[in-house]
């Protein structure tokens, strides 16, 4: 892997690496220094593939860091809203303490059965809840039962409901919960004021929102990678 990644710089027969190309090379080097390869994850990403779910899951890089940054508060609830095949779930929930639990929301009956398959091959089933349906029924539900605070909370689902999944989650956390909100600069197209784009509309209204709350403090991140130019806002609760 690495002499291909070193071939798209180095060969002078090789025509210049695009920025693409060379965003994806270098996540595959960090990869293949960083992270130990892992046979669970692995196959997860072969069973969504097989299944025919969308590649949109996040890379390897960025799981690990949805891991540190669960284990670095010492989160004992995980809220994720989307699910998909599970890729992003494990990581979270391999950042819980035996008696956590991650609650994860998931609109799709298929892409949930791919993901309970994943997370029985991870080993981590047992700290995971998935809740099948439309996630603003279930994040409403969830308020009704009077569930405890989460400690951190994934958004990763449909873009033109981050508003709304916000609100949720601030009615779901506490001081000191931190949301992270995946997607947010849509290949840039997040400074686009009249894109005509119900995903970067959406986004655009997230983010006002955000920046209008005064309970939070919130930094954005721009991210390349394997993943293509996207990035992530941090939110902390703070009152």
């Amino acid at each position: 892997m690495l002499r291909r990644i070193k071939s798209l710089f180095s060969s002078p027969s090789s025509p210049p690496a695009t920025p693409a190309d060379q965003w994806t090379a270098v996540d595959a080097y960090l990869t293949s220094l960083l992270l130990p390869a892992d046979p669970a994850l692995d196959q997860a990403l072969r069973v969504s593939q097989t299944a025919g779910l969308p590649a949109i899951q996040v890379s390897p890089l960025q799981g690990k860091l949805l891991h540190l940054l669960a284990k670095s508060i010492g989160a004992r609830r995980i809220l994720e809203i989307g699910t998909l095949g599970g890729y992003s779930t494990i990581w979270l929930a391999r950042a819980l303490p035996p008696d956590g639990v991650l609650i994860t929301l998931e609109l799709d009956p298929k892409h949930a059965a791919v993901a309970r398959e994943n997370l029985a091959g991870a080993g981590v089933s047992e700290r995971v809840e998935i809740h099948l349906g439309k996630a603003l029924d279930s994040l409403a539900r969830l308020a009704e039962e009077n569930q405890p605070p989460f400690d951190l909370i994934f958004i990763d689902a449909d873009k033109p409901n981050y508003p709304a999944y916000f609100e949720w989650s601030l009615k779901l956390s506490r001081p000191g919960t931190l949301i992270v909100a995946d997607n947010i600069i849509r290949k840039g197209r997040i400074i686009e004021s009249h894109s005509g784009d119900a995903n970067v509309e959406g986004m655009r209204r997230f983010l006002e929102r955000v920046a209008g709350e005064p309970r939070v403090s919130t930094a954005a991140l721009q991210t390349v990678g394997s993943k293509g130019y996207d990035g992530f806002a941090l939110i902390l609760v703070e009152q």
